[in-house]
């Protein structure tokens, strides 16, 4: 086992795991992921509010303000091993914000990636609860669901729709036909494809778009929204 600060000593983990029977040992409501995953989250926490007052517990004030520590709070949060209360320091001028988990979070960023994930997996709101539930023990509520979809929606409507670069000396044009989920069903879709490469010699994916069927009038539309966004000149187009 390895991390980015180096390997894990493998007597680390022999202790850690002393005495396990059955998978909910490790698993479970109060299996060692979770309580490890608490841990690793509250030491951290401590370490940022550290950074941010310049000064370890009981050590001197490290800060013209004279701001110290002011006690903690509890939150629960969930996450991909299930909910996890933790206590989270507090500074006596209210402004330490914490990074790992933000003020105000109530899950940790990887459950969001799976959620995400899920969905583009063509999994519906139901199918996404009841997996999370089965696989972690989460409870999340459709309308979690709903508001982390629709916020990746809205980057991919914004990435989607930025403004390019006036010239591109290539610009390569292709449709790929792949199999997606729609309304329940799979269906073989158009992907139309255009990609730019700029006067550094970058490729940018210029964007991407879907349609039931390839055909020249949704390639005249593809053409005129690239212009719309400011693309004015090219010097070579390659199918």
């Amino acid at each position: 086992m390895t991390t980015d600060h180096g390997p894990i000593d493998p007597r680390l983990v022999d202790e850690l795991i002393c005495g396990y029977e059955k998978p909910e040992d490790l698993l479970g409501e109060g299996g060692l992921l979770r309580q490890l995953t608490k841990a690793v989250l509250e030491r951290a926490l401590q370490v940022e509010m550290t950074t941010h007052l310049g000064h370890a517990r009981y050590e001197p004030v490290g800060n013209a303000s004279g701001n110290t520590r002011n006690g903690r709070s509890t939150k629960t949060v969930q996450s991909d091993v299930g909910p996890i209360d933790l206590d989270v320091p507090r500074d006596r001028e209210g402004t330490f914000e914490p990074k790992i988990v933000a003020k105000r979070a109530t899950r940790l960023k990887d459950l969001d990636a799976r959620i995400v994930a899920l969905y583009a997996r063509g999994m519906s709101t139901r199918d996404i609860q009841a997996h999370l539930h089965e696989m972690y023990g989460v409870e999340v509520s459709a309308a979690l669901i709903s508001n982390v979809t629709d916020a990746v929606l809205d980057k991919v409507t914004a990435w989607q729709n930025r403004p390019l670069d006036a010239l591109y000396p290539i610009l390569y044009l292709d449709c790929l036909h792949l199999k997606a989920k729609d309304n329940g069903r799979v269906k073989t879709k158009a992907v139309y494809v255009a990609i730019g490469v700029n006067l550094e010699g970058i490729k940018d994916v210029l964007g991407l778009w879907i349609s039931d069927h390839e055909g020249a009038k949704f390639w005249l539309g593809v053409l005129t929204e690239l212009k719309n966004r400011g693309v004015q000149d090219v010097f070579i187009a390659l199918p």
